[in-house]
């Protein structure tokens, strides 16, 4: 039995939580209800983008990994990369959370130093 939260419920629980902190959230792109991919893009005031997805791990677990960081000398490979993305996978759902230290979010911690 799959014990994975449906997609959108999912999807509805971050951009709860990230307006209730202040933050803006949006989905940028709708996939399969229940058992869509989940793309998290992470910036603050709309910049510093960075792409998560779940990877499987040797454990059968799937955690949260930096798929892809804004390259600000060409910002243009950020968004030819979500396009590519959308078209390899039709459930893929993308949300970006907009606000300080958005990682926290998807339970990634960075120490700032």
């Amino acid at each position: 039995m799959d014990e994975r939260l449906p997609a959108h419920l999912e999807i509805s629980g971050l951009i709860r939580a990230v307006q209730a902190e202040g933050g803006f959230a949006t989905v940028l792109s709708k996939g399969e209800r229940d058992a869509g991919t989940l793309m998290i893009i992470c910036c603050e005031n709309g910049t510093k983008l960075r792409a998560y997805e779940r990877m499987p791990q040797l454990d059968g677990t799937r955690d949260w990994a930096l798929s892809k960081a804004q390259d600000t000398d060409n910002p243009t490979d950020f968004t030819d990369f979500l396009e590519r993305r959308r078209r390899q996978d039709s459930d893929l759902w993308i949300l970006e959370l907009d606000i300080a230290n958005a990682e926290r979010f998807i339970g990634i911690v960075h120490c700032n130093n």
